[in-house]
């Protein structure tokens, strides 16, 4: 993983709780006009895409969510370099529909990287940005 530091699990959830408020917001204001129940299958769904869609267009584009902008904090490949939307995509899809699973899975296995299944899966990071802006030069 050269010099980049990854992530903590604070910071990481803390991201995550960010997001996940900011996209609540907009399924929230979906799930007032539509005529699906917010909490049943359909509507859980919905937020799942939702929050796939955000992450995988934001991370895919800067490496960066809102989140992840607001705790410095930065996905990126095992050198320090960009990602791009496909790795993006892998990596969101354990967020977005199997977060328990996931951060369970990555505890067990890979504790001491604090990586996620998913962050192995598609070979990414979730490093400090100031590691990442070092690593580049």
């Amino acid at each position: 993983m050269n010099n980049l530091s990854p992530a903590s699990w604070r910071d990481r959830f803390w991201a995550w709780l960010i997001d996940f408020l900011l996209v609540g917001i907009l399924w929230s204001s979906i799930m007032t006009i539509s005529t699906t129940a917010a909490f049943s299958p359909g509507g859980l769904m919905l937020m799942g895409a939702l929050l796939f869609i955000y992450w995988t267009a934001l991370e895919g584009y800067r490496g960066q969510s809102l989140g992840k902008m607001l705790l410095n904090i930065v996905v990126v490949g095992p050198a320090g370099e960009e990602i791009g939307f496909k790795d993006s995509a892998i990596e969101s899809f354990g967020k977005a529909f199997l977060l328990p699973l996931d951060c369970l899975a990555g505890w067990i296995a890979y504790r001491k990287s604090r990586q996620r299944a998913f962050n192995r899966i598609s070979n990414t990071i979730v490093a400090d940005s100031s590691d990442v802006i070092q690593c580049s030069r």
